[in-house]
């Protein structure tokens, strides 16, 4: 007999030299699967793929196996069977911004809902990267693709519209070459934020905008509240008029450049929740009493807006729903059923602690 303190192996083992590699568990496969539950691969694949097609009985027992040996398919084999990714692309200016986030929340959940996967593109508010992003998805095989607001390339479009793939555009009321999209007139939401500041006997209005350039939104509100003030026999004149990035510390920059002005505003009419709570901060540190001396109306109505001190009146946006139904409307048109160019979300002005009557001004 050996002695096992002779045997080489050992005498390795024992010195730390050598370790034994436990055997791994081979991957499940689909003819494992089938062998297990009984049935063809084309019956686990049917199952997979198209599982109206199989009897529920059947279904279940496949299924019950699949969960049992921790069966996964293989996400590129099964694209190539049915010619379809399963992916669909989504195409936005930023993340930095909660507005987005919670639409990218509620456009994938919708999605995995019906099978498919997000893949995720920003372009930065930059219509050259945009329209390079919108190749890098297609490129990568998406099925579909819901891109933000209408101010694209006319290459870009024409590149989707020329592979035939099924877009959305979103957050706006109607789009370039007759295309699909979900969204709402941003030049008539204007119109009642500044009804109801004129109501409250405001006349020097002013507003924080965000870059209206390569951005149809911002510069649709522009145009709104220009087309209303007019209608009230007001106007924006140019010094109230102010173009900022959506950051907060911009928003204070311009709040302190209007409050400077000889005649500063007594309302201010902010592109979205961001530049309108740096206004507020701003209009506090230089000690303005908000409403008292000055309203501030926001654009979006995020969560922190109802919670500020004084809480800010804004425009409310259901964004889940908007892309909710962006999610829907992809799905559908794969789906190749019959739906309508374009969905109109309503949009309503909260009125919170941020605004009241104007003050009494020196003539």
């Amino acid at each position: 007999m050996q002695c096992v303190n002779c045997d080489p192996i050992w005498r390795l083992l024992s010195q730390g030299l050598f370790c034994v590699v436990p055997m791994l568990k081979p991957t499940p496969k689909l003819i494992d699967v089938a062998r297990r539950a009984e049935v063809s691969t084309a019956t686990v694949s049917r199952v997979l793929n198209r599982p109206d097609s199989v009897r529920a009985e059947l279904r279940a027992r496949v299924l019950r196996v699949i969960e049992e040996i921790g069966f996964v398919p293989n996400a590129g084999a099964r694209a190539l069977s049915l010619n379809r990714s399963g992916n669909i692309g989504l195409l936005i200016p930023t993340v930095d911004n909660a507005i987005f986030a919670n639409g990218i929340q509620a456009f994938q959940k919708n999605l995995s809902a019906h099978g498919f996967q997000m893949l995720l593109a920003t372009s930065e508010y930059d219509i050259d990267k945009e329209m390079q992003q919108a190749m890098n998805l297609v490129s990568r095989g998406v099925e579909a693709l819901a891109i933000f607001g209408r101010s694209q390339r006319p290459e870009s479009l024409q590149f989707l519209v020329q592979r035939r793939l099924p877009y959305v555009h979103v957050g706006v009321d109607h789009a370039p070459l007759e295309a699909y999209c979900i969204g709402f007139d941003n030049q008539a939401v204007m119109d009642k934020v500044v009804r109801y500041l004129v109501d409250l006997r405001h006349a020097r209005i002013a507003m924080i905008a965000g870059i209206t350039d390569h951005n149809d939104r911002a510069r649709d509100r522009v145009k709104g509240v220009r087309r209303a003030l007019k209608a009230c026999g007001l106007s924006l004149p140019a010094h109230y008029l102010v173009e900022q990035p959506y950051q907060l510390e911009r928003a204070r920059q311009a709040m302190r450049q209007l409050m400077a002005l000889p005649k500063p505003p007594t309302a201010v009419i902010c592109g979205n929740d961001i530049l309108a709570l740096g206004a507020l901060i701003e209009c506090q540190r230089l000690g303005f009493k908000v409403p008292g001396q000055i309203s501030i109306i926001g654009f979006d109505d995020l969560e922190i807006s109802r919670h500020f001190s004084p809480s800010l009146t804004t425009v409310r946006v259901p964004t889940d729903l908007m892309w909710e139904r962006a999610a829907d409307y992809l799905v559908r048109r794969l789906r190749g059923e019959t739906i309508a160019k374009s969905l109109n979300i309503d949009v309503s002005l909260i009125v919170r602690e941020s605004t009241g009557p104007a003050r009494k001004l020196a003539p």
